[in-house]
């Protein structure tokens, strides 16, 4: 096993959270060899940036688990997760339960984490309660570098975000937004409410700005 290490800020990383910042995935994901490589790649991104910002060796590897778990259970049956997962998240779209899914299991494996288990389950919606942590796996989610759609774009985000994170994921937020209202599809509250969140300090539009 793993030997736990000191995180930044509320007693021992978890060996599992120690293991995934190595690469290493529970025994019961459920990912791809696509999916894992996609993991890697957001894993390796989110490890730059907390580099680039500074943060402690711990907080590192803290950014680069997340980025290995949030897609463990991308390739589980859907409706397995849906009957798994408490009540508040059984109405999600299938495609949003894994993260719920993942962070569930890694709760039951004995994980405390709250910042690292809430970054996991609202990475696809985002949060109004999410930390740099959250920001970060959002952000590196929709930006890694095998994602080559409006590649210039997502490169410039990329170099931006350890300075500007929270700008980046305002960005980010903004360009899914726009996407769903122009397809006519539902926005989700939690991500109505991290928008918010985001657009504090700015006068609320009125009817007849539209």
């Amino acid at each position: 096993m793993v030997p736990p290490l000191p995180d930044s800020g509320a007693g021992l990383l978890h060996p599992l959270v120690v293991a995934a910042s190595r690469g290493a995935l529970p025994e019961w994901a459920k990912a791809r060899e696509n999916r894992r490589r996609h993991m890697a790649r957001v894993s390796a991104l989110l490890g730059e940036w907390a580099n680039a910002r500074g943060e402690a060796p711990q907080e590192v590897m803290r950014w680069m688990a997340a980025g290995h778990l949030h897609d463990a259970l991308r390739d589980e049956d859907q409706e397995v997760l849906r009957g798994k997962l408490a009540p508040p998240f059984q109405g999600l779209p299938g495609k949003v339960l894994h993260g719920p899914g993942v962070a569930q299991r890694l709760r039951e494996e004995g994980v405390e984490d709250e910042e690292l288990l809430h970054a996991i389950a609202f990475h696809t919606l985002g949060s109004p309660a999410f930390g740099p942590l959250g920001m970060a796996l959002y952000a590196a989610d929709f930006l890694e570098p095998g994602r080559i759609l409006r590649e210039e774009w997502r490169s410039e985000l990329r170099r931006r975000a350890p300075e500007d994170l929270e700008g980046v994921v305002r960005e980010i937020l903004s360009a899914r937004i726009r996407y769903l209202v122009g397809e006519m599809r539902p926005l989700h509250p939690e991500t109505v409410a991290f928008w918010n969140r985001l657009s504090e300090g700015e006068t609320w539009a009125s009817a007849s700005e539209i």
